[in-house]
């Protein structure tokens, strides 16, 4: 079906003078040299036609546009209740104390002896163990133990 695009007579194409007024909507008295007259539908079927096609259009614009508008109202409720989320999240993540307990971690596991320092610690244990011992054998505790080594 070819579309058909309304058109509109010009003042030279017409033999009577012509006089700009508002549009009137059907159904309302025009002041024609005057007298009131009711005011004539259009009555070509084709301009009925284009005009209804024209109108179910733009009923259907205004319907997309509402449903856009409220998938858009929706969304941007979506996105702030999101963005609140996130705020929350952050505010009770307090990354300088994770930071300042990782550091105090490092620095006692820094601390620690490493393999080194233990088998040193345990060979200068075992040599003093083996003279005490040897000591006591020999000399005996007073009051506790008597002289066992000649």
């Amino acid at each position: 079906m070819a579309k058909i695009e309304p058109t509109v007579a010009s003042p030279a194409e017409t033999s009577m003078p012509t006089t700009v007024t508002p549009a009137p909507s059907y159904g309302t008295p025009v002041i024609v040299g005057g007298s009131a007259t009711e005011s004539a539908p259009v009555t070509e079927p084709r301009q009925l036609d284009q005009l209804s096609r024209i109108e179910e259009k733009a009923a259907r614009i205004e319907e997309k546009f509402a449903r856009y508008e409220a998938v858009l109202t929706r969304a941007e409720a979506s996105l702030e209740r999101s963005a609140h989320k996130v705020d929350a999240a952050a505010g009770t993540m307090d990354f300088a104390a994770i930071r300042g307990e990782i550091a105090a971690l490092r620095d006692r596991v820094d601390a620690t002896p490493r393999a080194a320092t233990l088998f040193t610690t345990a060979i200068v244990t075992a040599v003093l163990t083996v003279v005490l011992t040897i000591l006591v054998l020999r000399f005996g505790v007073p009051g506790l133990m008597p002289r066992l080594l000649p």
